[in-house]
């Protein structure tokens, strides 16, 4: 029997690229017309991370704590658990993330984010609503295969970091949106999609914007 050091993640994986891309297509003309009410929500996302303070701050929270929840039950549970064992886990992790993120709209206390940190986190909000969808046609896949905010986790995740940089939330609050970045990435990776670096580079940047404020901050304290 092999250590278990010796493994890697494409001995756990049970599907192919194209088995992937194909329960994303499916699962697209199964909830379409969500897009359209998703894409809606995005904007709004983006809106509220443009003009941040207490009010747009709630509103963006719980925009993201229904996606959080639906991509738990609609694509983890419904679907994803269908082709990787891993499903229901993600999809519990998912659904803690939802809970925790609904606390944090119902008591949305944060600082005003700085300069610099609005425009990363505008800079991801935008890219995860308008810019991720586009990724299938540069991969020459077509609209049926796109992930969407709100529908997909992929996009979902990195409009979270936005939100979360913005807010300036509590480190506890981005655990799950980084490791999902971090689980998602490797196994983009390993099933050699082009764009697989995207997620890793986006959680680093959310994370060196908000270590770099805060230092800033506590440099101009001292």
């Amino acid at each position: 029997m092999s250590e278990w050091w010796t493994y890697r993640l494409s001995d756990f994986l049970m599907f192919s690229q194209r088995s992937y891309y194909r329960m994303i297509a499916l699962y697209n003309e199964a909830v379409w017309p969500a897009h359209l009410l998703a894409l809606a929500a995005g904007l709004v996302v983006i809106g509220c991370v443009a003009l941040p303070g207490p009010r747009t701050r709630r509103i963006a929270l719980l925009v993201l704590t229904a996606a959080w929840a639906w991509a738990a039950w609609a694509y983890h549970w419904q679907r994803y658990a269908d082709i990787n064992t891993a499903g229901p886990w993600f999809a519990l992790v998912f659904g803690v993330q939802a809970l925790l993120l609904c606390f944090m709209a119902l008591r949305p206390h944060g600082a005003a984010p700085a300069r610099m940190q609005k425009h990363v986190a505008l800079g991801l909000t935008g890219l995860a609503v308008i810019g991720y969808p586009l990724l299938a046609l540069g991969s020459g896949r077509g609209w049926s295969q796109a992930e969407v905010f709100g529908i997909a986790p992929d996009p979902t995740a990195v409009a979270t970091l936005g939100v979360l940089l913005a807010c300036r939330a509590h480190p506890i609050a981005w655990l799950m949106p980084l490791a999902w970045c971090a689980v998602s990435g490797a196994t983009l990776m390993e099933l050699r999609v082009g764009y697989a670096w995207l997620l890793p580079t986006f959680a680093i940047l959310a994370v060196a914007a908000g270590l770099l404020s805060r230092h800033s901050k506590h440099s101009a304290a001292h």
